[in-house]
């Protein structure tokens, strides 16, 4: 089946989030109740934890803000959004990358919906990812309504029915119908040999790497965050090629396109 797929039409992609503020304490009270109301089964799990079961509830609330502040799109904000698109050549493929990264969520948000509306609006387009299906594009969808943004006509997808959506998802294409667990990226990658760059910060460190820098300068953390999202679309598109039988890219074939 993958093999069949037309490569140049897929947009490969993986976003990086943040909770909204630095710390819970941040958020003005009601923000804080909403929250609290949304995520008392998370409190109360932690809450049982041998590590957290003496602490006050307001460390305990700091530390389900430091779990899942970020992945809720409803408390978080989207930081970077990196892509990747294949092109065939003679010689082989080349895969060239692209990311928009900004502190102002709506800017970046512009400026990707910019290139989905003038170069992946098709119905024979796609966008990739992995855990895209239960992520990436909810997230994207649902921040771009918080913003007051219209949905691009690729992940305008309310009301289409599953095999309307032509959306790719390696999580879901490993799983072979198996829904009982989840397989990381950097897991598959192991598993099929394929080489992933070492980097100085993981999915975890995003949001402290980002507010760290808060103070001295967003575009010394943002730059971390882009170059760690770019990484994971590399691996994202091996992972992809690998899955289908293609040979991996070497680091010549990899570009990083202009802004």
């Amino acid at each position: 089946m993958l093999e069949k797929v037309q490569i140049e039409k897929i947009l490969f992609l993986d976003i990086e989030t943040v909770p909204q503020v630095a710390q819970f304490s941040d958020w003005d009270q009601k923000t804080q109740e909403l929250f609290t109301a949304k995520n008392r089964y998370r409190f109360s799990s932690l809450a049982a934890d041998p590590e957290y079961c003496n602490k006050p509830e307001a460390e305990i609330w700091n530390a389900v803000f430091g779990q899942i502040g970020g992945i809720q799109a409803e408390f978080g904000k989207i930081v970077c959004i990196s892509v990747g698109f294949v092109k065939e050549t003679r010689t082989g493929k080349q895969l060239r990358l692209k990311s928009f990264y900004h502190e102002d969520e709506e800017t970046l948000l512009k400026q990707f919906c910019n290139l989905l509306n003038d170069h992946y609006n098709t119905p024979y387009h796609a966008l990739c990812g992995h855990n895209a299906k239960e992520f990436d594009i909810p997230y994207i969808c649902r921040r771009l309504l918080i913003n007051g943004m219209k949905l691009p006509s690729v992940i305008n997808i309310a009301g289409k029915k599953p095999w309307e959506i032509a959306h790719l998802d390696t999580l879901e294409l490993w799983k072979f119908g198996d829904y009982k667990a989840f397989t990381s990226l950097s897991l598959l990658c192991h598993v099929f040999g394929i080489p992933t760059p070492k980097d100085d910060i993981s999915g975890a460190d995003v949001a402290r790497v980002y507010y760290e820098n808060d103070a001295q300068s967003y575009s010394s953390g943002l730059e971390r965050v882009k170059s760690y999202c770019e990484k994971d679309v590399v691996a994202l598109v091996q992972l992809f090629l690998r899955m289908r039988g293609d040979n991996l890219l070497n680091e010549e074939e990899i570009y990083l396109a202009e802004s």
